[in-house]
C-alpha cells in the first residue's frame, strides 16, 4: 500500500516519468546554433553556381552540422506533434492512427533528407 506521493515520485502513472519533456527542452535548446548554422550556411549559398553549392555542401563539416540540424528539428518535430495528439485527440483509435502517421512521417523526412546530404556528400 503507498501513498499517492509515493506513486507518482519520479515516474508517474504512465512510468516515463519526464523524458518526453526533458528531450523536448533539449532539443530546442540543441536546435538554437544548429538552425543558426544552417541558416548562416544556405544564406551563404545564396547566388552560388551548382558546383559551388555542392563544393561546401560536400564539406564533411557542413555535412555533419545539416545532419545534427536534421536530427534535432525532426526529434523536436516529432515530439511535438505526439504531444498536441495526444492532448487534443480523443478518439483512441484516431489519436493511435495519428501517433503512428507522425512517426512515419518524421522517419519518411529523415530517410529522405538524410539520403540527400550523403549523396551530395560522398557523391553517391
Amino acid at each position: 500500500m503507498k501513498t499517492p506521493f509515493a506513486r507518482v515520485r519520479g515516474l508517474g502513472t504512465a512510468h516515463s516519468g519526464t523524458e518526453h519533456f526533458w528531450m523536448q527542452r533539449l532539443t530546442g535548446i540543441a536546435n538554437l546554433p544548429l538552425i543558426i548554422a544552417f541558416l548562416v550556411v544556405i544564406v551563404s549559398l545564396v547566388g552560388s553556381s551548382q558546383a559551388s553549392v555542392i563544393a561546401t555542401l560536400s564539406n564533411p563539416f557542413v555535412a555533419m552540422i545539416l545532419l545534427a540540424a536534421l536530427m534535432s528539428v525532426l526529434i523536436h518535430m516529432r515530439i511535438g506533434m505526439q504531444v498536441i495528439i495526444e492532448d487534443y485527440v480523443h478518439t483512441e483509435l484516431r489519436k493511435i492512427l495519428l501517433l503512428m502517421a507522425n512517426t512515419f512521417f518524421t522517419l519518411a523526412v529523415a530517410i529522405a533528407a538524410v539520403y540527400a546530404i550523403l549523396k551530395i556528400n560522398f557523391g553517391l
